[in-house]
């Protein structure tokens, strides 16, 4: 595809197949931050002790494919100025080779937001980080499938990101237990393109999450998902989660 260059592992393979399309979307209630967040990667905040988990993981396709060899998963929180992303992906080498910020960063193993914060427009925005806490920051007008072209001018002000290695970064020779992202996503990071509403409660935004894995010897790479796709391509707005905004702060079940 002419945009090939702009869009993440996950490429179109076609129609979403019946079976698929039977898989209701996830959703996630979205609680208010009860206090401060520091962004440092480490994701021991109090604040996120109240925030549940989501489910695990799967492959891209659903639940027919293999279940992915390593664990991910992602909680959220919100205030008046940040929607809050912590991410935790278990990985025994952790590894990263992008150091420029918008370069192609799903050729390393990366962790992805796709965020449509309009959710009766065909519009949407999508970040990617690797273990380098370099990013990659897009919009897209309407998807590829719709000959939507990606606009890679488009900056998220404001954002703030970081990144713990739960061991050591490029050192084959040890055994690692993962890397964590934590991410503060401004509420008005939409502004240069869209007008959006910051959420209150009751505001329902569709998101979905993406992890790229590559594997030595392998010529693709594996594309796990929090909400399924049913087919391989994230840039099907319709297929991601429901982002539920609740000003709820009270703990919830982890």
């Amino acid at each position: 595809m002419k945009a090939f260059a702009f869009v993440t592992g996950a490429m179109l393979a076609g129609c979403i197949p019946a079976a698929a399309q039977d898989s209701a979307p996830l959703a996630y209630e979205c609680q208010r931050a009860a206090g401060a967040i520091r962004i440092d990667g480490k994701l021991d905040d109090p604040a996120w002790q109240d925030a549940p988990w989501t489910a695990d993981f799967v492959d891209i396709e659903g639940g027919s494919k293999p279940r992915p060899k390593f664990r991910t998963r992602v909680k959220m929180l919100w205030d008046d100025q940040y929607l809050y992303i912590a991410a935790e992906l278990e990985e025994p080498e952790v590894t990263a080779t992008r150091t420029r910020r918008d370069s192609v960063i799903f050729k390393d193993n990366d962790f992805e937001v796709f965020i449509k914060p309009l959710p009766d427009t065909k519009s949407y925005y999508e970040f990617e980080i690797n273990a380098f806490n370099t990013g990659w920051d897009l919009f897209l007008p309407k998807p590829y499938n719709e000959d939507g072209q990606p606009d890679n001018s488009w900056d998220i002000e404001g954002l703030q990101t970081a990144i713990a290695v739960q061991g050591s970064l490029n050192q084959p020779g040890d055994k690692d237990r993962g890397w964590t992202v934590e991410i503060a996503y401004p509420l008005n990071a939409f502004a240069s393109r869209q007008a959006v509403p910051h959420p209150r409660q009751g505001s329902t935004w569709r998101i979905n999450f993406s992890r790229v894995e590559w594997t030595a010897g392998q010529p693709k790479e594996d594309n796990w998902v929090w909400s399924p796709q049913g087919l391989i391509d994230m840039h099907v707005p319709g297929r991601w989660g429901y982002l539920h905004f609740s000003e709820n702060t009270s703990t919830l079940n982890k």
